[in-house]
């Protein structure tokens, strides 16, 4: 199935484009920006492959899907910087969108985890100017592959009064490599159901899946009982790619990258006109 869908992936993508979206909105008005195939994967493949620079290369695509210097804070904790946007909604009821920035030892990072980047930052050009009932924090993580220490700094950081403000965590973790998936073993179960619900409104390919002896920063969120998800998109032998020197933008398939980017913006949506108790 993932072959087929990369192979023919052109003429899927037609039907998904044409379609600014599943779900009900008003796109007449100009205030949502669906990003095109192309558009993705351009930034998809732009990938900087120094740890040291790739905060700062965060920086840049945000500012590219036009968030202003003054809306990028950089969050310093003791051992790691996160890079956050906030999207002021309606409520103080929130929902965080995450990836993480860094770079495994080998490789250039393009699948783990700038795909999840790309995807992330589109998504916030999506809904930059669309009203939104909750509030959307955009979230870069640093040192996830050193364990995940961005995320539970942040999750950590969260005041117990303050939790139940938090309805969603959504993940986006290594896509480029196949069709959409939500990693089962890191994601709530009614999460997991309705990214599968929304994928199938969407006539998306879509499964879900354990990695057994895999990690991502949704973990850090559901240790605070936040509702979590992890996208990803990795598929067939994905241990000889990630981790490893041919983790490179040649390998990423960006038919990949904009389906998770599409998928996780239909989620998002969808969860911000939810009773955050539907997740919990």
């Amino acid at each position: 199935m993932i072959s087929l869908l990369l192979s023919t992936g052109s003429l899927w993508l037609l039907s998904l484009i044409a379609a600014p979206t599943s779900l009900n909105l008003d796109v007449k008005s100009g205030r949502l920006s669906i990003s095109t195939p192309e558009e993705v994967g351009e930034d998809a493949i732009s990938v900087n492959c120094q740890n040291g620079e790739r905060l700062g290369a965060v920086r840049i695509l945000f500012e590219k899907m036009g968030a202003q210097a003054s809306d990028i804070a950089i969050e310093k904790f003791n051992k790691v910087d996160n890079l956050v946007l906030r999207k002021q909604g309606k409520s103080e009821e929130l929902i965080v969108i995450g990836a993480h920035y860094d770079i495994a030892t080998l490789g250039c990072g393009a699948i783990d985890n700038w795909s999840g980047i790309v995807a992330m930052a589109h998504v916030y050009r999506s809904v930059r100017d669309l009203p939104m009932e909750k509030t959307l924090i955009f979230v870069a993580f640093g040192k996830e592959e050193k364990g995940l220490i961005g995320s539970r700094a942040m999750a950590a950081a969260i005041d117990k009064v303050q939790l139940r403000q938090y309805c969603a965590m959504i993940n986006l973790d290594s896509l480029g490599l196949g069709k959409p998936q939500v990693l089962e073993n890191l994601s709530s179960k009614k999460l997991t159901v309705r990214v599968g619900e929304i994928a199938h409104r969407m006539h998306m390919p879509f499964a879900a899946a354990n990695i057994e002896l895999g990690n991502s920063d949704s973990s850090s969120f559901l240790e605070r009982k936040i509702p979590s998800v992890t996208i990803h998109g990795l598929a067939g032998d994905f241990s000889k790619v990630i981790h490893t020197v041919h983790d490179q933008p040649k390998f990423v398939k960006s038919d990949s990258v904009y389906l998770g980017y599409r998928l996780a913006l239909s989620v998002i949506v969808d969860i911000d006109k939810c009773s955050c108790d539907e997740f919990r």
